[in-house]
């Protein structure tokens, strides 16, 4: 079982706070994601500077693309991306249509997705996905739990290569211990740390040391 990738999503409302944030913690972290609220605040032209700062690094453009996969996904590509993501609702005509303009695609899970829809992702070619918990169920209250762990487990069982998100912590990687998870992404846990590289560092090291035993 590969160790998991550990993800720093950007979600600043400004650039300048976006690139400060990433360049703090660019050391400790594997992947790079222009977040959905940045890319709105200022475009994507934040992907370019991400891209150029950290060429050896996977970076991601994360659009939550629901149409127009095609245009979408070759502007991202231009701009340096190496994934972008489609919103689990989007057709999977706009899917493939963004497969072909950028090296990978992922499906963002959000709300009522089927395992029938997953499989018809698969069938496509499209074999990365996105497990939620959203920024506004963790506001109302939802923890991470037993029902999360069986679905990112069924999910890894039909071939997908699964990301979790969503309030991580380092106490909530316990819950994944012997879980074949791709990326871990962490967005605030990391970014509004009072040391962000020491806070990345220390998830860095808690994946390592639990995916090394």
């Amino acid at each position: 079982m590969a160790i998991p990738k550990l993800q720093v999503a950007l979600d600043h409302s400004n650039t300048a706070d976006a690139i400060n944030a990433a360049v703090s913690v660019g050391n400790e972290v594997d992947v790079v994601e222009a977040g959905t609220v940045l890319m709105l605040e200022v475009g994507s032209s934040v992907v370019k500077i991400l891209s150029t700062l950290f060429p050896d690094k996977t970076i991601v453009a994360d659009t939550k693309c629901a149409d127009a996969g095609g245009t979408v996904a070759k502007n991202c590509k231009n701009q340096g991306a190496d994934t972008m993501t489609c919103i689990c609702c989007a057709e999977v005509a706009t899917m493939i249509a963004a497969k072909k303009e950028i090296d990978h695609i992922q499906v963002e899970l959000y709300g009522d997705w089927t395992y029938e829809q997953a499989q018809s992702w698969l069938d496509a070619g499209i074999d990365q996905v996105v497990y939620h918990q959203s920024r506004d169920a963790l506001l109302a209250g939802v923890t991470w739990g037993e029902k999360d762990l069986n679905k990112v487990k069924k999910l890894v069982e039909m071939g997908f290569k699964v990301s979790v998100t969503g309030g991580l912590t380092i106490d909530t990687i316990d819950l994944f211990k012997g879980v074949d998870v791709y990326t871990f992404i962490a967005g605030r846990a990391i970014t509004e740390a009072e040391n962000p590289a020491q806070a990345a560092h220390a998830l860095k090291q808690k994946i390592v040391d639990f995916w090394s035993e």
